[in-house]
């Protein structure tokens, strides 16, 4: 009966001190803490019933049961020690008065037996080894592995017996698989050795194996940033027809401006005098569109800009650009043209990045009415095919970075009084006093320096700019008066070419056209 007492009384006290873990609930083994006939509750747990088979015989009626466990609520002093009356066997059995809280064990001396210091209850519950308690896995005692053999050991540290096994047919196969990736290494090699590589690379070279190699593979990984052709323009035409200069444009943003709005879609208009630069120039360039927009949609364009090729035989697009560090890039040295007569007449900077030397960049035009950006360029570029330089690039480095039409007239104005004094100079008036008096003042002197004499010569530019100009209204003339001619001859061109489209489709399919009838003549015969 003490016994159960202290069971009942320690119980709360040490569920309210129970280690928490944090281990997962699928690793716990609870063990039943309740022994049969206790409860954790004041009041008894009913016992289950046992089946009539297992179910103890009736006691007799003479032996009367003891009453319940009642405890009752003291509370003495802490340092007094409980003591218990012994229990005799004459005497009923009954519960002694026990405190709720557990009094705190006293202190043991050095002397006393280690037996009785270990039968004293400690203070801290949480350290009690009991069997409700006993629900930490780390409380369990874990089962020692055994220890690897020498073989076990020897087998992990050589890995041993972990190669999968390959039959011999597997071996052979494996074998030629290799082989035939040794040979398509070396064929590749061999092939990106014997293609021939640009005339350049070829040249830099000079026989090296290394270097070939090298300038074959740049070639071959280069063949998506090139042309499509090694040449853009056909073979210069001979002369007199072939122009001295080439001049490469572009076309958006210099000779005409696109836009786009709800309303009308797509619009495009022509720069203020595109058709006179167009038209004059041609006389001293070959002028070649160059444009980075793709064909589908330029080529519509540059049609109603020239719809006879009469100013732009050759036209280039998207297509004939390169592409290089993430630019697109024109590439002059494509053009099948000497670089020292070529300009590049451009908008964008990046287009030049190749050929800096030989190119022109000004701003873009915006739209706007009344622009005389394009026409102010003419005299520069006329002078240069009028005075015919044997190279460009030394003239076009003066001017970078200048505004050209005005630094240009500035110069062209000086050579004009240059000349007007040293032709004064060497023609002087024959009278004397000349200039000066009331004949002069009512005439105007014929010796005033700077001014136009009625027989003063022009100069070398002069002359030719006024050929030029003619030479122009005569071409302008013929083509307005033979308008419809051309007209005709470019739509009979077309639908011949139609026609062979058609022809040569139809003979894909069919195998070719069929032979015309013979004629009756000849069916006679």
């Amino acid at each position: 009966m003490l016994r159960q007492a202290s069971t009942r009384l320690f119980t709360p006290a040490l569920r309210s001190y129970r280690p928490l873990t944090t281990t997962s609930p699928a690793l716990i083994k609870v063990r039943s803490s309740k022994p049969s006939g206790s409860s954790s509750s004041s009041q008894p747990a009913k016992p289950a019933q046992p089946s009539p088979a297992e179910r103890p015989p009736t006691p007799p009626d003479n032996i009367t049961s003891p009453p319940p466990f009642e405890p009752t609520a003291t509370s003495p002093s802490p340092a007094t020690p409980v003591t218990h009356p012994p229990i005799s066997e004459n005497e009923p059995t009954s519960a002694p008065e026990v405190p709720l809280t557990p009094p705190e064990p006293p202190a043991t001396s050095a002397t006393e037996p280690a037996a009785e210091a270990a039968d004293a209850t400690p203070t801290d519950y949480s350290k009690l080894k009991l069997p409700s308690l006993d629900i930490d896995p780390e409380a369990q005692v874990s089962i020692a592995e055994p220890e690897p053999t020498k073989a076990e050991e020897e087998q992990r540290r050589t890995g041993a017996g972990k190669k999968e096994y390959v039959s011999s047919m597997e071996k052979r196969r494996r074998m030629w698989i290799r082989y035939g990736y040794g040979a398509l290494l070396v064929g590749g090699v061999a092939a990106i050795y014997a293609q021939g590589g640009s005339q350049e690379g070829q040249a830099e070279s000079k026989g090296n194996f290394i270097s070939d190699f090298k300038q074959n593979m740049s070639d071959l990984l280069d063949y998506f940033n090139k042309p499509a052709f090694k040449t853009l323009l056909p073979d210069p035409l001979p002369p007199p027809h072939q122009r001295p200069y080439t001049l490469v444009i572009d076309m958006e943003g210099l000779l005409v401006h696109s836009s786009w709005d709800r309303q009308h879609g797509w619009r495009t208009i022509k720069r203020p005098g595109v058709d006179y630069f167009l038209g004059y120039l041609s006389q001293f360039y070959e002028i070649v569109l160059f444009t980075n927009q793709p064909l589908y949609t330029a080529a519509p364009v540059a049609e109603k800009l020239d719809p006879y090729q009469a100013f732009l035989p050759y036209r280039l697009f998207r297509e004939s650009t390169r592409y290089v560090n993430g630019k697109v890039v024109k590439d002059l040295s494509y053009l099948n043209r000497d670089l020292s007569k070529v300009i590049l007449f451009d908008t964008n900077a990046e287009h030049a990045e190749l050929q800096p030397e030989n190119s022109i960049i000004i701003k873009p035009w915006d739209g706007t009415p009344r622009d005389k950006g394009l026409v102010e360029m003419i005299p520069f570029l006329e002078s240069i095919g009028i005075f015919s330089p044997a190279d460009v690039r030394p003239i076009l480095k003066a001017y970078q970075g200048k505004n050209i039409p005005v630094e240009y007239a500035k110069k062209e104005a000086e050579a004009k009084q240059k000349a007007v004094e040293e032709w004064e100079r060497l023609h002087p008036t024959a009278v004397a006093g000349a200039g000066s008096g009331w004949l002069s003042s009512m005439f105007g002197s014929v010796a005033a320096p700077g001014q136009q004499r009625s027989n003063q010569p022009m100069t070398y530019l002069e002359q030719k700019r006024a050929q030029a100009q003619k030479i122009y209204q005569e071409e302008q003339k013929y083509w307005a008066e033979h308008a419809d001619e051309f007209k005709q001859l470019i739509e009979e061109d077309k639908q011949r070419q139609l026609a062979e489209m058609k022809g040569s489709l139809l003979g894909m399919l069919g195998g070719g056209p069929k032979p015309a009838d013979p004629a009756p003549e000849q069916k006679q015969k």
